[in-house]
């Protein structure tokens, strides 16, 4: 009987490499990929970042230069059109900024902003309840004065001064966001 060696723990290098088994999977190779250093790694991570940050800084810097929106008195409705207990929607102090003037009784008439403070969706007047409601995350506002009451919203609306000239309602002022 030959007498056999016990089986060896170590394994001995071989002269030829293997390719890791994730090469056979993935085959392709682009030029250039091994020359990257974890160093030169760091460097671009860090440029990115600090880029990314002055970047920001800037744009907060921008939005605090530049001016507001002209509120200049801007006639939106005829009283007689709004109904007591009714609302009507316009756009002020632009174009693109939906607005809500909301009549909760016969002498009284308020207004504002129509974007929820919190995610700016659109918010609508129900006079049952009398309060502004957000549908996208039930945000609710007290319609007298605009505070937030419920939900999300940790802000109040944005009020717009309104007055009424000749049987006209005017915006004066507010509203901006």
């Amino acid at each position: 009987m030959s007498e056999q060696s016990p089986p060896s723990r170590s394994r001995r290098p071989t002269t030829e490499q293997q390719p890791p088994k994730w090469r056979e999977d993935f085959p392709f190779t682009a030029g250039g990929e091994d020359e990257v250093t974890r160093r030169e790694f760091v460097r671009y991570l860090t440029l990115g970042s600090v880029g990314a940050a002055v970047g920001s800084v800037g744009l907060a810097g921008m939005t605090q230069l530049r001016e507001p929106a002209e509120r200049v008195a801007t006639p939106i409705v005829e009283l007689a059109e709004v109904p007591v207990a009714g609302s009507y929607l316009f756009r002020y102090p632009t174009e693109d900024d939906p607005a809500i003037l909301i009549r909760p009784t016969e002498d009284e008439i308020l207004g504002y902003s129509q974007r929820c403070t919190h995610l700016a969706c659109v918010v609508y007047y129900e006079h049952d309840e009398q309060e502004l409601i957000c549908p996208c995350h039930s945000g609710h506002f007290d319609a007298t004065d605009g505070r937030n009451v419920a939900g999300p919203p940790q802000r109040p609306l944005n009020a717009i001064d309104l007055d009424v000239r000749d049987g006209v309602v005017w915006a004066l002022g507010g509203g901006g966001h």
